[in-house]
């Protein structure tokens, strides 16, 4: 008889987890709270607009094709790719931009115009980090976290130095231009942590940036779910949305079920892709790996404030992914990090996939996502959200030299709240713990419950990290844990 494998959440890492088991021929279940599938990887579609509310950057093509290949699929069994050609454009100020293209030589040529003889160290730079991805993708962030000894290889006992600096200090050794340094720093943001706390060796960021490129699926990143949930579903995965787990049932110290909307599921095996404090706290108090002294003293990534907006025309002077460099980096990096407050000039990035995605917007109009980065847990209000639309609406207007305000047809907003509510989210957090020196592989929370036998756990606060691709790369790591278990 088949072991069940009951999974809570049904974002990236639990759909991955799920298809793996299924594969080795275990019962599947899922159950999601909201809706719709996809944890925070959710669209909203309204008046023929149709906006990814999560990830919107389609980084590490290579994770989606070997996970997919695992299968014996492709992404193109499933979604449609296009490379973005540019990758992204960055304002540093009034007529003041670099755009950034789809190959290195044409970056490196943009690094140039910027500073003389900056594309030769460009080139060393990014040879570096792909050394770097080599190992880190292809091998070392496919360990489960369980022992420190995982980072220990031949390749990367020449790589020790990297781990105790910075991505900050290596890219400042090289590069003095403010807004290269800015350029090069960017990648790890997705990483959820400040480059001066980055190791060094999470330069491979930057080789994903340049050296593979930027992407996307036509119809948005929620194509990568639907096609992880067709995938899933030909494996006989079942799966439940509008199923909030309210407990987990434990007997002899070993998980037995769960309580589903007042029934209980019972189970051979859990598995958590949910937050991961809010799934310790389905159990009993002495049952719990990490207490809230634990969670308080961790670095997470940050929070975020969210518009999506819709416009009566296209919109000038912007590209697919657009980003918003023109204030003081280090004091917004600061109110999130240190202060923990609202940022008085924020940075945004902003999003228009109309610009290459037709079915984003209609005819002649264009779809706009922006997003300001904050500190966890920060007061979230309609009148304090008002405000920072306002400022970022501002200075995008005068930036690139346009008036939209009279242009805009709708927003809607997602902030700290949303995340609280929608995801069980700490804090309200949006990318998960961030991956500084110590909180880096055997050092997150774990895969594996110690206290609780038969319970496990996947996703952005566990092992590997924040982000798609390791989210993908985490559900396959705790499904072979489960299959160790047997």
């Amino acid at each position: 008889m088949k072991k069940k494998v009951a999974i809570i959440g049904s974002g990236f890492a639990s759909l991955a987890a799920a298809c793996y088991l299924a594969k080795d021929g275990y019962e599947v279940e899922i159950f999601e709270k909201n809706s719709n599938i996809g944890g925070r990887a959710r669209q909203l579609k309204k008046d023929g607009f149709c906006f990814d509310i999560g990830p919107t950057w389609y980084w590490m093509p290579d994770v989606f094709e070997r996970f997919f290949a695992d299968f014996g699929k492709k992404p193109s069994d499933y979604y449609e790719l296009e490379k973005l050609s540019p990758a992204y454009k960055v304002f540093f100020g009034k007529e003041d931009s670099i755009t950034i293209e789809d190959s290195l030589d044409k970056i490196c040529a943009a690094f140039e115009a910027e500073e003389p003889g900056s594309s030769k160290k460009l080139k060393e730079f990014i040879k570096e980090a792909k050394d770097n991805y080599d190992i880190a993708i292809k091998d070392l962030v496919y360990r489960p976290g369980v022992s420190p000894l995982e980072l220990v290889t031949p390749t990367t006992a020449g790589k020790i130095g990297q781990f105790f600096s910075t991505i900050s200090k290596e890219v400042r050794k090289e590069f003095s231009n403010t807004k290269l340094v800015q350029i090069l720093e960017f990648p790890v943001l997705f990483l959820g942590a400040k480059a001066s706390n980055t190791p060094a060796f999470y330069s491979f960021m930057n080789y994903a940036d340049f050296g593979l490129g930027t992407w996307h699926p036509k119809g948005g990143m929620y194509k990568v779910i639907e096609g992880m949930e067709s995938l899933a579903k030909s494996l006989g995965i079942k799966v439940n949305v509008n199923a909030p787990v309210s407990e987990i049932f434990v007997e002899n110290n070993t998980a037995t079920g769960m309580l589903v909307n007042g029934k209980k599921i019972k189970a051979d095996y859990i598995l958590s892709g949910a937050d991961y404090h809010h799934t310790e706290t389905l159990l009993p108090e002495y049952k719990r790996q990490y207490k809230e002294s634990y969670w308080k003293k961790k670095t997470f990534a940050p929070s975020a404030l969210l518009f999506f907006a819709g416009f009566d025309k296209k919109l000038e002077n912007v590209t697919h992914h657009t980003l918003f460099f023109d204030t003081d980096f280090e004091k917004h990096a600061k109110a999130i990090y240190d202060d923990a407050e609202w940022p008085e000039n924020p940075l945004f990035y902003a999003s228009f996939p109309s610009v290459t995605d037709d079915a984003a917007a209609p005819e002649g109009k264009e779809a706009g996502i922006f997003l300001i980065p904050l500190a966890p847990d920060v007061e979230d209000t309609p009148e304090i959200r008002e405000k920072y639309f306002q400022k970022i609406i501002t200075r995008f207007e005068s930036l690139t030299n346009q008036n939209v305000t009279d242009h805009l047809l709708f927003k809607e907003s997602f902030c700290v709240k949303d995340f609280k509510e929608e995801y069980n989210s700490y804090k309200g957090n949006a990318y998960g713990l961030a991956n500084t020196l110590l909180q880096t592989a055997f050092l997150r929370p774990k895969l594996k419950s110690k206290k609780v036998h038969k319970l496990f756990f996947t996703g952005q606060l566990s092992v590997p990290g924040p982000g798609v691709p390791p989210s993908l790369i985490s559900g396959k790591l705790a499904a072979g844990l489960i299959q160790k278990e047997d």
